[in-house]
């Protein structure tokens, strides 16, 4: 409670919280757009969406211990996770396409269960970071600082959140896909190849992860275990916003971001997991709810 009071008494920690929430937020948005993707158009949910976040995280890691600036890593990792997940569909995801959604989960946590200790063999479990290096921003008289290593987190992963976009609304490929979302059955007849759509979207959603993971190790931790977090996150932010809902992710991304960023002041940061997992709980209770009243009003 004497946290609580403090956000009364000093109304600009609300301010600094806000911001930071906010600048992170943005990357969780970025995650879980490639969830949403797959979810959308797969009707598959990627339990392993953390794992390729802390696997884009260590790409950085490795640039900035070879003496290269870990911004770099945001492009490589996204080549390295675009080969990575069109490998593992090829070999694993594929076969659970179109089968029970129970399945999909279970092939998926296999995974996340198998990079995890694949990560953990070669990185080790120590806790690393890639440090930026690029100085703090100072607001409101110096009473609110800000990381410009944030602010350029926060930006880059808005702009790659718009390439996709254009990406998927222009391009033949995203029309593509969009297509087998809207309806994979008729996508076929009209000679679109839905396998090479599935590989495509399940390696573009371990791509966006991995620029996702590349920024959090510039403002963040990474180790082999990080990606449960990242996952559930991404899951919460997906139910709210809705599937095939770009503005309603990154504005869903945003507000858990800010929302995690009070309760780790108020609670503590130990408890920002569970303050996580209750949300998700609360969330999918009145979800039940709504949809339990939509269906008495359709009888």
């Amino acid at each position: 409670m004497d946290s609580l009071q403090l956000l009364f008494d000093a109304p600009i920690l609300n301010v600094q919280l806000l911001l930071d929430g906010l600048l992170v937020g943005a990357i969780f948005a970025l995650a879980a757009y490639g969830m949403a993707l797959v979810w959308g158009v797969m009707n598959i949910i990627n339990i392993a969406q953390g794992e390729y976040v802390m696997l884009g995280g260590f790409v950085a890691v490795l640039l900035a211990d070879a003496g290269i600036h870990p911004l770099f890593g945001v492009p490589l990792a996204i080549v390295l996770l675009y080969a990575l997940g069109w490998a593992l569909y090829r070999t694993i995801v594929f076969r659970v396409v179109d089968r029970d959604l129970f399945i999909s989960i279970l092939a998926t946590f296999g995974i996340s269960i198998l990079l995890q200790q694949l990560a953990n063999q070669v990185f080790g479990a120590d806790v690393r970071t890639a440090e930026g290096g690029m100085g703090t921003l100072f607001l409101f008289d110096g009473m609110v600082t800000v990381g410009w290593v944030k602010v350029l987190a926060c930006a880059v992963a808005l702009l790659t959140g718009v390439a996709l976009w254009l990406f998927l609304k222009y391009s033949r490929l995203g029309q593509a896909i969009r297509a087998t979302a809207q309806n994979a059955r008729a996508a076929r007849i009209l000679g679109i190849d839905t396998d090479r759509v599935y590989a495509a979207t399940y390696a573009l959603n371990a791509a966006i992860c991995g620029a996702a993971g590349a920024l959090v190790a510039m403002i963040w931790i990474i180790h082999p275990y990080l990606g449960l977090a990242f996952t559930l996150r991404a899951f919460v932010i997906v139910i709210v916003a809705g599937l095939g809902n770009l503005l309603g992710v990154v504005v869903s991304g945003l507000g858990l971001g800010a929302a995690e960023s009070f309760a780790g002041f108020v609670f503590g940061v130990e408890f920002q997991a569970a303050f996580t997992f209750s949300l998700l709980v609360v969330i999918l209770v009145l979800r039940s709810r709504v949809l339990a009243r939509s269906r008495r009003y359709l009888k």
